[in-house]
């Protein structure tokens, strides 16, 4: 019990620190942006650049979901009314590109995974006997809603689209209570799966962040009540038909790490899965890699190749294709992990999140530590996460 328990804590230290190993280079579409922006590869942690050589904040829809401001018509702007007080002006500003996560310092995390923070706390202080329940759900979004829609609880510039979304349809009526939030989000996610139309920009691999701390508090559970939990809290802030099958997989495999299965073998059954289909894709890049050191730029190379073939972007199959790929190519070797996922670019905080937890748990149990000088790095969760790792299970 105590080594699951420890597992649990470091695939929580894993998410954090590979999310903000990601953060300043975060949806850099071209990786040679990263070695031009910060003078070779990043090794470390580091503050964003002011100027983001990709960023279409500017483009992005401040009043809903949706990569455009022409499709906010008429409504006002949940960017600077809602959520994201004082942040509005950053979105504004066209032509500029804005970093999405400016002003931030080195070891900061990205909103999402605070997201998760304030989930695994909520979780923690709620002393729930089985997190799948409705309660479990309830207390989360009230704490989500709450930290959200208060001015000044975190320093992020941007929120995704499922943040945008979510708060557009909440200003409606903004319940407050847990209970009323959660009926709310229950017919919200009804209502959505009713659509003849999905919102591709729900299908992203932003979901997990706040369904990990489910996963990991879900670890003496059966895998089945771990995939119950994540499942059903991640519906409620990403509605998509597609979204269920992702969280699933991904909920099988931590859950399956953090009790001690081989990291390696359950990314491969991923891959080969129908949910993902990418292990023939992937195999002839694992056979390049191996031709080449572990730590070489060479090695790294074939990894940003294969990552841009399998999918850079936030949407989940791709996204989660490259993030087994890169658990299994670093199933024993957290640091190579992280640094190799954050110089691959594109929609590296999040996957990362994703892979810091699986190479978290795996570390435990193969006897290895996360870097120190990285978990005391984290510049604005540390304490957090001490307390909760401690606390946990």
């Amino acid at each position: 019990m105590a080594e699951l328990r420890k597992a649990a804590g470091e695939a929580l230290w894993g998410m954090f620190i590979a999310d903000a190993m990601s953060m300043p280079v975060h949806w850099y579409y071209v990786v040679n942006n990263i070695k031009e922006d910060f003078n070779g590869w990043i090794t470390g942690y580091q503050a964003p650049k002011s100027r983001h050589p990709s960023s279409i904040m500017s483009l992005s829809n401040s009043a809903g979901s949706g990569r455009t401001s022409l499709s906010q018509g008429s409504q006002a702007p949940v960017v600077g009314n809602i959520i994201l007080h004082d942040k509005l002006k950053f979105w504004k500003r066209s032509g500029e590109c804005v970093h999405y996560h400016q002003g931030m310092q080195p070891g900061d995390n990205t909103l999402n995974a605070l997201c998760g923070l304030r989930a695994a706390r909520t979780l923690i202080d709620g002393k729930f006997s089985n997190v799948s329940e409705g309660g479990a759900r309830a207390t989360v979004l009230a704490e989500y809603v709450r930290f959200m829609t208060t001015p000044g609880t975190h320093k992020d510039t941007y929120a995704e689209s499922f943040h945008r979304s979510f708060f557009a349809d909440w200003r409606e009526s903004r319940p407050v209570s847990a209970n009323m939030i959660l009926e709310f989000a229950e017919e919200r996610y009804r209502q959505k799966m009713n659509l003849s139309y999905a919102d591709s920009q729900l299908d992203t691999i932003g979901c997990l962040p706040m369904g990990i701390p489910f996963i990991l508090l879900s670890a003496r559970s059966n895998e089945g009540e771990a995939v119950k939990a994540a499942v059903e809290v991640v519906r409620l802030t990403h509605p998509h038909p597609n979204v269920d099958k992702y969280v699933a997989l991904y909920a099988r495999a931590l859950h399956s790490v953090l009790n001690g299965a081989c990291l390696k073998q359950q990314c491969e059954a991923a891959l080969r899965s129908s949910v993902l289909d990418a292990w023939d894709v992937c195999r002839p890049y694992m056979e390049k890699a191996a031709r080449y050191p572990k730590s070489s730029e060479e090695r790294l190379k074939v990894y940003q190749i294969a990552t841009a073939y399998l999918g850079l972007a936030c949407y989940t199959k791709g996204a989660l294709s490259c993030m087994f790929f890169l658990a299994h190519q670093y199933a024993d070797d957290f640091t190579g992990g992280v640094l190799a996922n954050t110089n691959c670019g594109g929609e590296n905080c999040h996957r990362g999140a994703a892979l810091g937890a699986l190479l978290g748990a795996a570390a435990l149990h193969q006897g290895s530590a996360l870097p120190l000088h990285w978990k005391h790095g984290l510049a604005t969760t540390a304490k957090d996460l001490q307390r909760i790792t401690r606390e946990m299970l």
